[in-house]
C-alpha cells in the first residue's frame, strides 16, 4: 500500500497553458485549431446550444444543437471584493479575436491598395538593419583597391553594437595572410575611411576619439570647436570625473565657458551604433484591463487577445456511442480533447482574474497615486486570498501583464519585499525607489545627495533603510553614484 500523486495529462496541460504569455498561448490555440477539427472559433453571430453531444439525451438532437465552450468576460469591481462577492456582467456578444489577415503578412490588409502610393514593402516586411549591414552598404559605394576592400570587411566585423571598434589594429593586421603583405599603416588609412561612413564616430577605438569625430563633422563655425576638441583629446578622464575646478584650471577658461564647451560634448553621441536599430519590436499585449468607473477600479479580460473556441457541431454530432470503428474512435478522442483543451483555457482564466482582481484589491493606492502608494506584498499574500498554493501563483504573474490607467505592468511589478517604518508599519521597496528617483530629481546638482543623505531623508519620513540598501535600490534605478551626478550650474 502507498499514495503517489499522478498528474493527468489535462492537469499537464492546463498548467502549460497557465504558465504562456499571450503571444505565446495564441499560437498554442492556432496549432490546436489546425490539429484538432473538433475545434474551431466562435465567430460573431453564431448562437446555439450548450447541451454536450456525447450526453445520453443528446444523441439525438440535431447537430446545430451541440456543445457551445465559449468564452465569456466577467468584470469584476474591486469594491465588492470587500464584502465576499462578485459582480459578473456577461454581454451577449464579444469581441473577436484577431483574423487571418492579422496573423499572416501575405494578407490582403497588408497589400497595396490601388490609391496607396505611400505603401512600401521594404518598411513592412524586411527586418531591422544591423550596424554591419549598413557599414558594408556604405563600403560597396566607396571606390577602393580589393586589398583595402579587404581590410574594410575586416574592420566592419572588428565593431561592436555601440560603434567601437573591437580589437587593435595591430591584431587585425596580424590576422591577415602574410602572403598579402599588408602594413599596420595601411590597415590604419582603412580605418580612418571607414570612420567617415555614418554614424558619425564609428569605428573609434576609445570614447574620446568618437566625441572628437563627430565634433569634426560639425560645422567650423560651431562656438566652442576648439575647446570642445582639447576637451575629448587631452582632458576626457577629468570630465568623466567631474573634476571641473582642474578642468579649468587646465584649459585656462572660466566657469561659464566650461559650461559650453562642456553643453557641447554633451550634445553628442557616445554610443554612435546605437542609433541603428537591428532587432524587431517587442509588443506587450495585456492580459487584464483594469479601468476605473464611478469611483471603482474594474477588472476584465482582455477579450481581444483571447479567443472564443467552441466545439464544431456538426463533427461533434457524428459521434456516436456504440461505435468502435477506428473512425468514431479518432473523432471521439478529438471531441475529448476538444474539450479538455477549452476547459483548461476557461481554468486558465478563471485563475487569471482571481489573481488579478486580488493584486487590484491589494494596490489600490498605486491606481490612484502612483509607485509612491504602492503596498508590500509578495505570493504568499494572493495565494492565501484566492485558496491557491504560491507556485501556481508564480506561473499566473509571469509574462502576464495588466493594462491600467497609469501604463501597463506585467503582474509581477505589484509584487515587493517591505521596510519597516518608525511608526510600525511596512513600506514596500517599489514605493522607497520612487522616492529615491524624486529626491534625486529634485536634487541641488551642484551638491548632489549621497547615498548617506538619501538615508537620512527616509528615516526623516519614518522609513528606516540602510546606506548599503539605499545604494541597492539606487543602482536598480540606474541612478548613478553622487560622484558622477554633479553638474555645472
Amino acid at each position: 500500500m502507498g499514495q503517489q500523486l499522478t498528474m493527468t495529462p489535462q492537469l499537464q496541460q492546463a498548467i502549460r497553458l497557465l504558465q504562456l504569455s499571450t503571444l505565446d498561448l495564441q499560437q498554442e490555440i492556432q496549432e490546436a485549431l489546425e490539429s484538432n477539427p473538433m475545434l474551431e472559433r466562435q465567430e460573431d453571430g453564431d448562437d446555439f446550444d450548450n447541451s454536450d453531444p456525447m450526453a445520453d439525451n443528446a444523441e439525438n438532437k440535431p447537430a446545430a444543437e451541440a456543445q457551445d465552450n465559449s468564452f465569456q468576460e466577467s468584470t469584476v469591481s474591486a469594491d465588492n471584493l470587500e464584502d465576499g462577492e462578485w459582480s459578473e456582467r456577461i454581454p451577449n456578444e464579444l469581441p473577436v479575436d484577431t483574423a487571418w489577415e492579422d496573423i499572416y503578412q501575405t494578407s490582403a490588409s497588408s497589400l497595396p491598395s490601388n490609391d496607396d502610393d505611400e505603401w512600401d514593402f521594404t518598411t513592412r516586411t524586411s527586418a531591422g538593419e544591423s550596424l554591419q549591414s549598413h557599414l558594408l552598404w556604405q563600403l560597396n559605394l566607396a571606390p577602393m583597391s580589393d586589398t583595402d576592400r579587404l581590410i574594410a570587411v575586416t574592420l566592419i566585423d572588428s565593431i561592436n553594437g555601440q560603434g567601437y571598434l573591437e580589437d587593435t589594429l595591430e591584431e587585425i593586421c596580424a590576422g591577415f595572410d602574410p602572403e598579402l603583405d599588408i602594413e599596420l599603416d595601411e590597415v590604419e588609412a582603412v580605418l580612418h575611411r571607414i570612420q567617415q561612413f555614418e554614424p558619425a564616430g564609428v569605428g573609434a577605438r576609445n570614447l574620446g576619439e568618437c566625441l572628437l569625430l563627430q565634433l569634426r563633422q560639425l560645422p567650423a563655425s560651431t562656438p566652442w570647436m576648439t575647446e570642445a576638441k582639447r576637451l575629448v583629446t587631452d582632458f576626457i578622464d577629468l570630465l568623466g570625473s567631474r573634476d571641473y575646478s582642474q578642468l579649468m584650471r587646465r584649459m585656462k577658461i572660466k566657469e561659464d565657458e566650461l559650461r559650453q564647451v562642456i553643453e557641447l560634448v554633451q550634445s553628442l553621441n557616445p554610443r554612435p551604433g546605437s542609433q541603428i536599430e537591428s532587432s524587431e519590436p517587442e509588443y506587450v499585449v495585456p492580459d487584464v484591463i483594469v479601468r476605473k468607473d464611478s469611483d471603482r477600479w474594474l477588472v476584465e479580460l482582455n477579450q481581444e487577445a483571447i479567443p472564443r473556441l467552441r466545439v464544431n457541431p456538426q463533427y461533434a454530432g457524428f459521434v456516436r456511442r456504440a461505435d468502435t470503428s477506428a473512425d468514431n474512435t479518432f473523432m471521439r478522442n478529438q471531441l475529448q480533447e476538444a474539450r479538455w483543451f477549452i476547459k483548461s483555457l476557461q481554468s486558465r482564466n478563471e485563475t487569471l482574474m482571481k489573481v488579478a482582481t486580488q493584486i487590484v484589491e491589494h494596490q489600490r493606492g498605486f491606481l490612484d497615486h502612483g509607485d509612491e502608494a504602492m503596498k508590500p506584498l509578495v505570493l504568499h499574500d494572493i495565494a492565501e486570498a484566492v485558496g491557491m498554493h504560491e507556485s501556481t501563483i508564480s506561473r499566473v504573474t509571469t509574462q502576464k501583464y495588466m493594462h491600467t490607467p497609469r501604463g501597463i505592468y506585467e503582474l509581477k511589478y505589484f509584487f515587493s519585499s517591505h521596510v519597516s517604518t518608525s511608526e510600525g508599519g511596512e513600506c514596500s521597496s517599489t514605493a522607497i525607489r520612487a522616492i529615491i528617483k524624486k529626491l534625486v530629481a529634485a536634487e541641488n546638482q551642484k551638491k548632489p545627495l549621497s547615498d548617506s543623505k538619501i538615508a537620512g531623508l527616509l528615516e526623516a519620513q519614518g522609513i528606516q533603510v540602510a546606506r548599503r540598501t539605499v545604494a541597492k535600490y539606487r543602482e536598480s534605478l540606474g541612478i548613478a553614484p553622487s560622484s558622477e551626478r554633479k553638474r555645472l550650474m
